[in-house]
């Protein structure tokens, strides 16, 4: 059903009058006026409502159409495109800008352009997967109800031993593993473990806003580590923080500013954990998708003093909604690991690990990590070269699976990215991951595998032109 549209047109403002409609019935759909689906009028109909020329309101749909506010197809006729959850009427209030819970929603809203953390669409094998989980739901099913392993399946385990072996360099066996529910349970778990209330830990400076505040949760005090083109600067922990007990460190590909942790420092670390009887936890957020030459290997298959938990994650290589990781437990901690997950961080169910177990037994998850791998390097290539003749070469900067832009000091990435979403891209603000204020810097980080494959070019000037607004 169409639905009616209070529009005013002004004649002796100096706006044109495809600008006035164009304005209204896009304040009208980002206040929630017209609802995702909404069907609009057609162009002569609403001439006629407005007397004007079926050629402005032509104009004005043209423009709302490659804003991404409306889609027009001969079938259904002209319509409100979908909407991110997070302006659509009726949604709660949104939490302070730059809070955990503000990141939190950007994070599961969407799916929209530029979005971190999240895969491609295209070059999801869906159907396979499809396949594969619902034979592993009738295995499930048909089996004795009996509690499954609190540890995970040893099937899965295997597979993730034997994939850690070939891609991430550790030596590990089945037993060492314990499957969790994606990173952030393990990194609960791991926490849960060494028990380590009221004493300092080294943390990434910028780093993943959810470690930084999940170390808060157990209590630890933080030390804020800078970050260079080498990685975490250990030489900068050591003097400020010595008598730390713990760092947590993404040393495959920083987060979020990409760099690899330099050999030489992952032998300081380890020397540093050895000697003063230190943890290491590694997020190993990226594994494999590093787009430029081989992934370096995990930095648990440096330790021979058995003092860094591997925390690994298939959100990013798979896809978030199956909620499963794995922590790599140092052998001398298996035991607590084992009784702790039991009593308070089950795993997920017995059919996502199987079917996850067969999609990399028959060889399907390695061939679609080099699927995504090369989708993923051509769109970084494309996205970079859309936005470099808009900015100086500094401030445009591959990071892994994002492109930060950078931006002026004093220019505000929480208002961009807000203003953004109404056209459905998601930005992360780059501030955010900094422990402070006086430490943060303003910049933009588009997720690369969320990059539009069809009018990138446009979404990128619509992106730069908001960018010059706030500039």
């Amino acid at each position: 059903m169409t639905k009616p549209l209070n529009l005013k047109i002004d004649r002796s403002a100096k706006t044109t009058l495809a600008e006035q409609i164009q304005h209204g019935i896009a304040t009208a759909i980002e206040s929630g006026v017209l609802e995702p689906e909404a069907r609009l009028p057609s162009w002569q109909d609403l001439a006629a409502q407005l007397g004007v020329s079926r050629g402005t309101v032509r104009t004005a749909y043209e423009r709302l159409g490659a804003a991404r506010l409306i889609v027009a197809s001969r079938a259904s006729g002209t319509r409100v495109a979908p909407r991110p959850r997070a302006v659509l009427k009726g949604e709660q209030q949104r939490p302070d800008p730059g809070s955990l819970l503000d990141i939190f929603q950007e994070m599961v809203q969407g799916p929209g352009f530029f979005q971190m953390g999240v895969p491609a669409t295209e070059t999801f094998p869906a159907k396979l997967i499809a396949r594969i989980r619902a034979n592993a739901v009738r295995v499930e099913a048909s089996a004795a109800p009996i509690y499954p392993d609190r540890r995970g399946e040893l099937e899965f385990r295997r597979e993730i031993a034997g994939y850690l072996a070939v891609a991430r360099g550790i030596d590990c066996s089945p037993a060492q593993i314990i499957v969790t529910g994606g990173y952030c349970a393990g990194l609960g778990l791991a926490l849960r473990v060494l028990g380590l209330e009221g004493e300092k830990a080294w943390i990434e400076d910028p780093g993943f806003p959810f470690t930084r505040k999940g170390l808060e949760f157990a209590r630890l005090l933080l030390s804020s580590i800078p970050v260079d083109a080498d990685g975490m600067d250990i030489d900068h922990g050591l003097q400020h923080a010595p008598d730390a007990k713990l760092v947590v460190v993404t040393p495959g590909q920083q987060a979020p500013l990409g760099p690899t942790l330099s050999l030489e420092r992952r032998l300081q670390l380890l020397e540093w954990a050895a000697a003063r009887g230190g943890w290491v936890i590694e997020d190993d957020y990226l594994s494999e998708l590093q787009l430029t030459g081989r992934a370096a290997p995990a930095l648990a298959s440096l330790d021979r003093a058995g003092r860094v938990i591997h925390i690994g994650s298939f959100s990013k290589t798979i896809s978030p909604k199956l909620r499963l990781g794995f922590v790599v437990a140092p052998i001398g901690l298996m035991a607590r690991f084992t009784e702790v997950a039991a009593c308070l961080a089950p795993p997920p169910g017995p059919s996502v690990q199987l079917a996850t177990a067969e999609f990399m037994r028959e060889g399907h998850y390695l061939r679609h990590l080099r699927r995504a791998k090369r989708a993923y390097a051509a769109k970084r290539k494309d996205l970079l070269a859309q936005l470099r003749p808009h900015f100086d070469a500094d401030s445009v900067v591959a990071t892994g699976l994002a492109v930060l832009l950078r931006l002026p000091d004093g220019t505000s990435d929480l208002a961009i990215a807000r203003e953004v979403l109404a056209f459905g891209m998601f930005p992360a603000p780059l501030s955010a991951w900094y422990a402070s204020a006086e430490t943060n810097r303003s910049g933009l980080l588009l997720g690369v595998a969320t990059s539009p494959t069809k009018d990138l070019a446009r979404s990128c000037d619509r992106l730069v032109d908001i960018i010059r607004r706030f500039s």
